[in-house]
């Protein structure tokens, strides 16, 4: 069940990306040319999608996958050439156009569903794997580790995601990005302190069959994210 502050915190996002920030993002996810600042941060998503997807089987034919908050499709894309059936959902109907529109047929031997829509809807159905890349990053720890365990109970075999680790770059850039007036901010990326995160985690009743595993920070100029993987018991 999604918090109070999920939902708001959801529709700052849609406006964001949807509307303010839709060209942007096409842009930064296509192989067209990019600023200085823009290019770490291209770089430090690939590095990170190719680290999520390494964490995932490499036959997925048969197997059930959700990309939650699937932006321009990328990581869906290639969960399907692996064989399997993805459902790739986000809040954006503007990127899931694009993402729909750059895939076109080129699924190999799986199947793509492009949705828009909250990854937390129930209605998506179950999966074997969930892979939520850099979706988490603008929610608290709560609110975070509250998605996961929503998550968590439509998923069989391992969840994938990824949070924005509590350093002392993230928590400056934070603070300076108040200063700007408020109709040209970003929403803001929460960062969370990895030991409160496993904590929230740990003490979630609706995770007690669940463990923690691996997990990896991704730091590329000005993108920094770190990906854990809870697997069932």
């Amino acid at each position: 069940m999604p918090t109070t502050t999920y939902e708001a915190r959801r529709g700052e996002l849609l406006a964001y990306f949807d509307r303010t920030a839709a060209e942007a993002w096409a842009r930064l996810t296509s192989d067209a040319p990019v600023s200085g600042i823009r290019a770490t941060v291209r770089a430090g998503r690939e590095r990170m999608r190719n680290l999520l997807l390494s964490w995932l089987p490499a036959d997925l034919r048969g197997a059930r996958v959700l990309d939650a908050g699937c932006g321009t499709g990328a990581l869906a894309v290639e969960a399907a050439r692996r064989g399997a059936e993805v459902v790739a959902v986000d809040l954006s109907p503007t990127l899931v156009s694009l993402a729909r529109e750059r895939a076109g047929d080129d699924h190999g031997a799986g199947r793509v569903t492009w949705l828009v829509g909250d990854m937390l809807d129930p209605t998506l159905g179950s999966f074997d794997h969930v892979v939520a890349m850099d979706s988490l990053i603008h929610y608290r720890a709560a609110d975070a580790a509250a998605a996961v365990a929503g998550l968590a109970a439509r998923t069989g075999r391992s969840l994938l995601f990824t949070f924005a680790p509590r350093t002392a770059l993230l928590a400056g850039m934070h603070a300076v990005g108040t200063l700007f007036p408020k109709r040209d901010r970003a929403p803001a990326i929460a960062p969370v302190a990895e030991r409160r995160l496993r904590h929230l985690l740990a003490a979630t009743p609706a995770l007690a069959g669940w463990r923690i595993g691996r997990t990896q920070r991704i730091a590329s100029g000005f993108y920094t994210s770190q990906a854990l993987e809870l697997a069932r018991r």
